[in-house]
Protein backbone atom coordinates (compact mmCIF):
# COMPACT_ATOMS: atom_id res chain seq x y z
CA UNK A 1 0.00 0.00 0.00
CA UNK A 2 3.17 2.30 1.07
CA UNK A 3 4.51 1.80 -2.29
CA UNK A 4 1.77 2.13 -4.55
CA UNK A 5 -0.78 4.53 -3.01
CA UNK A 6 0.48 6.55 0.19
CA UNK A 7 4.36 7.50 -1.71
CA UNK A 8 2.65 8.88 -4.62
CA UNK A 9 0.12 11.00 -2.12
CA UNK A 10 3.55 11.99 -0.23
CA UNK A 11 4.95 12.95 -3.30
CA UNK A 12 1.81 14.98 -4.46
CA UNK A 13 1.63 17.27 -1.14
CA UNK A 14 5.80 17.44 -0.81
CA UNK A 15 5.79 18.69 -4.40
CA UNK A 16 3.08 21.07 -4.20
CA UNK A 17 4.86 23.18 -0.83
CA UNK A 18 7.84 22.63 -2.57
CA UNK A 19 6.24 24.51 -5.87
CA UNK A 20 4.96 27.40 -3.66
CA UNK A 21 7.58 27.80 -1.52
CA UNK A 22 9.96 27.88 -4.09
CA UNK A 23 8.48 29.83 -6.80
CA UNK A 24 10.72 33.12 -6.11
CA UNK A 25 13.83 31.53 -5.48
CA UNK A 26 13.15 29.74 -8.98
CA UNK A 27 12.44 33.02 -10.57
CA UNK A 28 15.71 34.50 -9.44
CA UNK A 29 17.49 31.58 -10.88
CA UNK A 30 16.46 32.02 -14.06
CA UNK A 31 16.83 35.83 -14.43
CA UNK A 32 20.49 34.85 -12.91
CA UNK A 33 20.97 32.29 -15.98
CA UNK A 34 19.69 34.46 -18.32
CA UNK A 35 22.11 37.25 -17.58
CA UNK A 36 25.21 35.27 -16.88
CA UNK A 37 24.94 32.73 -20.61
CA UNK A 38 21.88 34.02 -23.12
CA UNK A 39 20.21 30.94 -23.77
CA UNK A 40 17.55 28.26 -22.60
CA UNK A 41 17.12 28.48 -19.02
CA UNK A 42 16.06 24.69 -18.64
CA UNK A 43 18.27 21.83 -19.98
CA UNK A 44 16.54 18.73 -21.02
CA UNK A 45 18.03 15.72 -20.93
CA UNK A 46 16.89 11.53 -21.97
CA UNK A 47 17.16 9.33 -18.58
CA UNK A 48 15.93 6.08 -18.00
CA UNK A 49 12.85 5.85 -16.41
CA UNK A 50 10.66 2.87 -14.77
CA UNK A 51 10.70 -0.58 -16.78
CA UNK A 52 7.09 -1.10 -18.00
CA UNK A 53 6.03 -5.06 -19.10
CA UNK A 54 9.60 -5.70 -19.09
CA UNK A 55 11.42 -2.86 -21.14
CA UNK A 56 12.87 0.00 -20.26
CA UNK A 57 11.24 3.44 -20.83
CA UNK A 58 12.96 6.73 -21.42
CA UNK A 59 11.86 10.38 -20.13
CA UNK A 60 13.40 13.92 -20.78
CA UNK A 61 14.79 15.08 -17.05
CA UNK A 62 14.48 18.75 -16.56
CA UNK A 63 17.59 20.92 -14.97
CA UNK A 64 18.48 24.75 -14.49
CA UNK A 65 21.07 25.00 -17.23
CA UNK A 66 23.91 25.53 -15.46
CA UNK A 67 26.66 24.54 -18.69
CA UNK A 68 27.80 26.57 -21.22
CA UNK A 69 25.42 26.54 -24.70
CA UNK A 70 28.44 25.12 -25.92
CA UNK A 71 28.77 22.42 -24.24
CA UNK A 72 28.55 18.87 -25.74
CA UNK A 73 25.28 17.42 -25.35
CA UNK A 74 24.14 13.83 -23.55
CA UNK A 75 27.52 13.59 -22.58
CA UNK A 76 28.04 13.14 -18.50
CA UNK A 77 30.57 15.43 -17.22
CA UNK A 78 32.80 13.10 -15.68
CA UNK A 79 33.45 12.17 -19.64
CA UNK A 80 34.54 15.53 -20.36
CA UNK A 81 37.65 16.31 -20.86
CA UNK A 82 37.88 19.86 -18.59
CA UNK A 83 34.31 19.80 -16.92
CA UNK A 84 34.93 23.09 -15.43
CA UNK A 85 35.89 24.94 -18.51
CA UNK A 86 31.82 24.47 -19.43
CA UNK A 87 30.22 25.36 -16.32
CA UNK A 88 28.81 28.67 -15.81
CA UNK A 89 29.52 30.99 -12.90
CA UNK A 90 26.29 30.74 -12.00
CA UNK A 91 26.53 27.33 -12.77
CA UNK A 92 28.84 26.49 -10.47
CA UNK A 93 27.09 27.81 -7.27
CA UNK A 94 23.60 26.36 -8.52
CA UNK A 95 25.12 22.41 -8.84
CA UNK A 96 26.98 22.62 -5.65
CA UNK A 97 23.65 23.92 -3.47
CA UNK A 98 21.70 20.94 -5.82
CA UNK A 99 20.00 24.14 -6.92
CA UNK A 100 20.16 23.31 -10.57
CA UNK A 101 17.67 19.84 -9.30
CA UNK A 102 14.77 21.86 -8.74
CA UNK A 103 12.28 21.85 -11.65
CA UNK A 104 11.93 18.20 -11.26
CA UNK A 105 9.41 18.90 -8.66
CA UNK A 106 7.20 19.60 -10.99
CA UNK A 107 8.22 16.24 -12.62
CA UNK A 108 7.25 15.13 -8.98
CA UNK A 109 4.21 16.50 -9.19
CA UNK A 110 2.88 14.92 -12.89
CA UNK A 111 3.88 11.59 -11.68
CA UNK A 112 7.39 11.19 -13.69
CA UNK A 113 9.72 11.46 -10.42
CA UNK A 114 9.23 10.29 -7.24
CA UNK A 115 10.52 12.53 -4.42
CA UNK A 116 13.13 9.39 -3.41
CA UNK A 117 13.79 6.99 -5.05
CA UNK A 118 16.91 5.65 -8.07
CA UNK A 119 18.71 8.86 -9.32
CA UNK A 120 17.87 7.95 -13.34
CA UNK A 121 20.66 7.12 -15.31
CA UNK A 122 21.24 9.09 -18.37
CA UNK A 123 20.29 6.50 -21.50
CA UNK A 124 24.18 6.13 -22.40
CA UNK A 125 24.92 4.87 -18.62
CA UNK A 126 24.52 1.08 -20.11
CA UNK A 127 27.00 0.35 -17.58
CA UNK A 128 24.96 1.69 -14.56
CA UNK A 129 21.29 0.49 -15.86
CA UNK A 130 22.69 -3.46 -15.89
CA UNK A 131 24.18 -3.06 -12.24
CA UNK A 132 21.01 -2.15 -11.21
CA UNK A 133 19.26 -4.17 -13.15
CA UNK A 134 20.64 -6.86 -10.63
CA UNK A 135 19.01 -5.45 -8.11
CA UNK A 136 15.60 -4.65 -9.87
CA UNK A 137 15.93 -1.31 -9.35
CA UNK A 138 15.37 -0.53 -12.77
CA UNK A 139 11.94 -1.66 -11.74
CA UNK A 140 10.72 1.51 -9.57
CA UNK A 141 10.65 4.94 -10.25
CA UNK A 142 13.51 6.71 -10.29
CA UNK A 143 13.72 9.66 -7.68
CA UNK A 144 15.69 13.27 -7.31
CA UNK A 145 17.48 11.70 -4.45
CA UNK A 146 17.95 8.56 -3.11
CA UNK A 147 20.00 6.18 -0.80
CA UNK A 148 23.36 6.63 -3.10
CA UNK A 149 22.63 10.66 -2.97
CA UNK A 150 23.25 10.22 0.54
CA UNK A 151 26.04 8.18 0.72
CA UNK A 152 28.52 9.27 -1.07
CA UNK A 153 26.84 10.54 -4.87
CA UNK A 154 29.64 11.52 -7.36
CA UNK A 155 32.26 9.80 -5.24
CA UNK A 156 30.71 6.39 -5.27
CA UNK A 157 31.66 3.73 -7.93
CA UNK A 158 28.71 2.65 -10.41
CA UNK A 159 28.88 -1.07 -8.72
CA UNK A 160 28.77 0.88 -5.21
CA UNK A 161 25.95 2.86 -6.46
CA UNK A 162 23.77 0.32 -7.76
CA UNK A 163 24.38 -1.62 -4.64
CA UNK A 164 23.20 1.26 -2.08
CA UNK A 165 19.84 1.61 -5.26
CA UNK A 166 19.11 -2.08 -4.44
CA UNK A 167 18.91 -1.87 -1.23
CA UNK A 168 16.25 0.94 -1.44
CA UNK A 169 14.36 -1.14 -3.79
CA UNK A 170 14.35 -4.12 -1.63
CA UNK A 171 13.43 -1.88 1.63
CA UNK A 172 10.12 -0.26 -0.95
CA UNK A 173 9.65 -3.92 -1.81
CA UNK A 174 8.56 -5.15 1.35
CA UNK A 175 5.39 -3.55 1.57
CA UNK A 176 5.83 -2.32 5.17
CA UNK A 177 6.83 0.03 7.42
CA UNK A 178 10.38 -0.04 5.97
CA UNK A 179 10.12 1.62 2.89
CA UNK A 180 8.51 4.88 4.67
CA UNK A 181 11.37 4.72 7.34
CA UNK A 182 14.17 4.28 4.29
CA UNK A 183 12.32 7.57 2.44
CA UNK A 184 12.79 9.68 5.44
CA UNK A 185 16.54 8.59 5.91
CA UNK A 186 16.72 10.02 2.30
CA UNK A 187 14.95 12.78 2.86
CA UNK A 188 16.36 14.58 5.59
CA UNK A 189 20.04 12.57 4.47
CA UNK A 190 19.89 14.77 1.25
CA UNK A 191 18.90 18.31 3.26
CA UNK A 192 22.18 17.61 5.16
CA UNK A 193 24.47 16.57 2.47
CA UNK A 194 23.07 19.64 0.11
CA UNK A 195 23.85 21.82 3.38
CA UNK A 196 27.21 20.56 3.63
CA UNK A 197 28.29 20.12 0.02
CA UNK A 198 29.41 16.96 0.54
CA UNK A 199 29.67 14.40 -2.56
CA UNK A 200 30.08 16.66 -5.52
CA UNK A 201 32.45 15.94 -7.45
CA UNK A 202 32.51 17.98 -10.79
CA UNK A 203 33.44 15.95 -13.59
CA UNK A 204 34.49 12.76 -11.67
CA UNK A 205 32.85 9.63 -10.64
CA UNK A 206 33.83 6.72 -7.97
CA UNK A 207 36.35 9.53 -6.20
CA UNK A 208 36.43 8.00 -3.38
CA UNK A 209 37.94 4.40 -5.21
CA UNK A 210 40.33 6.55 -7.26
CA UNK A 211 41.49 8.45 -3.88
CA UNK A 212 42.60 5.47 -2.37
CA UNK A 213 44.40 3.71 -4.87
CA UNK A 214 46.19 6.96 -4.70
CA UNK A 215 47.17 7.08 -1.49
CA UNK A 216 48.41 3.28 -2.16
CA UNK A 217 50.71 4.51 -4.67
CA UNK A 218 52.12 7.12 -2.68
CA UNK A 219 52.22 5.02 0.11
CA UNK A 220 54.50 1.99 -2.28
CA UNK A 221 56.57 5.30 -3.62
CA UNK A 222 57.15 5.87 -0.34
Amino acid sequence: MYKNIIKRLLDIILSSFAIIILAIPMLVIVIAIKIDDPGPVLFKQKRVGKKKNGQITYFMIWKFRSMKMSTPHDVPTHLLENPEEYITSVGKFIRKMSLDELPQVYQVFTGVLSVVGPRPALWSQTDLIEEREKYGANDIKPGITGLAQINGRDELEIPVKAKFDGEYTAALSTGKFKGFVMDVKCFFGTIGSVLKSEGVVEGGTGEIKKQEEQTEEEIIVE
